[in-house]
């Protein structure tokens, strides 16, 4: 059922909460996609939220409850009875279970524990022991696995068993009988195989691939999809199978990651949800903003420095802003390209000298396009002398930028700091002030002042 959440539609829904007209709710929320509820329940006030989340049943209630905005889902957790929660998260994967739980207080983690399956809490408890940037962070519990030694025969009847726990299966992990990972197993190769055929001369041994518990997130994301995969197994330090990582677990990885480096390059410093609080915005935003500030007083100080030349020739200071913006433009895109480059992890030496010294040509090639036009343009409005000043000074500012813009994120880098700050005010600062050096300096040299 496709749904359109309009202003009218969440009027209906407010109004019949108001009337306890449950017969309108069944008919036209409770059908809907969990995610779809979750979005209608992200806009209801929490007394109208619970009045739907009522009539849900639980397998849907724990899908609603994982699908809420982080902010209104730790608000609506905080308003139920550790008892309801604890029922909700068993109906949940274990590690989406545990990203729940790991968002609420220590005292109230314990309560909640307390009163589920002691299985099922096993496994939770489990994985809040790791880093949640880490494999063992992203990996669930729920997987299926047969022994090398089982039968085919045997195999069926063991993973249909294994399946009642299993939402999604994507692959057949083949362990040892000490638990470790050997290989892996596809379901053709069980349906099609001969019923006392042994899983070790069916499955896959060479060429596996996984992760350990320690891995970080953004490592993990890369192998699967440098490798197109739709799920990986993670072992522990003795191989052992300990869980799996599935493709919707790194569809996040990715987003948030991608979320972080924008609001890096956006000189936001922390990441922040939308509805934190303005002193958290401020913090996460006012460290790049004097990074600013101060690039904007050495700027007026360049511009200081050489106020008798301007005064001299006023027609100058016209074309600052263009040398300062087309600085920090150029360096921005190259800073770009190579933070990409680093994101994909395209580390080599080789590689990344290629990306310099292509952003280095690239930068030769604009700045002598752009030089040439600014030529023209000054030539006919001002003086052809201004126009060779502003020309060449604009034709070194980009090649600088665009060299600067390509090795400063690899400096960054080299010293374990996030590359995705180069591309925010960091370099537009920078080449702001460098290019007003230039300009005037190539100003005084080409009107021998």
């Amino acid at each position: 059922m496709r749904y359109e959440l309009t202003k009218e539609f969440l009027e209906e829904i407010r109004e019949a909460i108001a009337l306890s007209n449950t017969a309108y709710i069944d008919q036209r929320v409770i059908l809907l996609h969990a995610a779809d509820i979750a979005e209608i329940i992200d806009e209801l006030e929490l007394e109208e939220a619970k009045f739907i989340y009522s009539h849900l049943d639980e397998d849907q209630q724990a899908d609603v409850l994982l699908e809420l905005e982080e902010d209104v889902r730790e608000r609506f957790v905080e308003s139920l009875t550790a008892k309801e929660i604890a029922n909700q998260l068993e109906n949940l994967d274990s590690d989406d279970a545990a990203d729940i739980l790991g968002e609420l207080s220590l005292d109230r983690q314990l309560e909640i524990i307390g009163e589920m399956d002691e299985e099922d809490a096993a496994s939770i408890v489990d994985l809040l022991n790791y880093d949640e940037d880490s494999a063992g962070g992203l990996m669930q519990k729920e997987y299926i696995k047969a022994r090398e030694d089982w039968p085919v025969n045997r195999c069926v009847i063991e993973l249909r068993r294994q399946a009642e726990e299993v939402e999604k299966v994507y692959t057949i992990y083949v362990v040892d009988s000490q638990d470790h990972l050997v290989g892996v197993l596809s379901l053709k190769s069980l349906l099609f195989s001969s019923p006392k055929t042994r899983i070790r001369d069916l499955c896959q041994e060479e060429n596996i691939i996984s992760v350990p518990t320690s891995m970080e997130a953004e490592e993990v994301a890369r192998i699967m999809d440098k490798y197109d995969l739709v799920s990986i197994p993670v072992v522990d330090l003795q191989k052992k199978l300990v869980g799996r990582i599935t493709i919707d677990d790194i569809v996040d990885v990715i987003r948030e990651e991608a979320e972080k480096d924008f609001q890096m390059a956006s000189g936001i410093s922390e990441s922040v949800e939308a509805g934190a609080s303005i002193w958290r915005l401020s913090r996460a935003r006012l460290p790049w903003l004097f990074i600013g500030m101060f690039g904007g007083i050495l700027g007026a100080q360049v511009i200081g420095n050489f106020e008798l030349q301007i005064g001299q020739i006023p027609a100058l200071a016209f074309f600052i802003p263009l040398v300062a913006a087309m600085g920090g433009n150029v360096g921005v895109q190259s800073s770009a390209v190579v933070v990409q480059s680093l994101a994909n992890g395209s580390n080599q030496f080789s590689s990344i000298l290629a990306r310099v010294k292509k952003e280095a040509l690239l930068g030769l090639l604009n700045a002598f396009i752009c030089s040439v036009v600014i030529f023209l343009i000054t030539w006919l409005l001002e003086t052809p002398l201004l126009g060779l000043t502003v020309s060449l000074a604009l034709f070194t500012v980009i090649i600088i930028a665009a060299i600067f813009g390509a090795l400063i994120p690899l400096v960054l880098d080299k010293y374990g700091v996030d590359p995705a700050v180069a591309t925010g005010p960091f370099i537009t600062t920078m080449n702001d002030v460098v290019g007003l050096f230039i300009y005037f300096s190539m100003g005084m040299l080409i009107f021998g002042i």
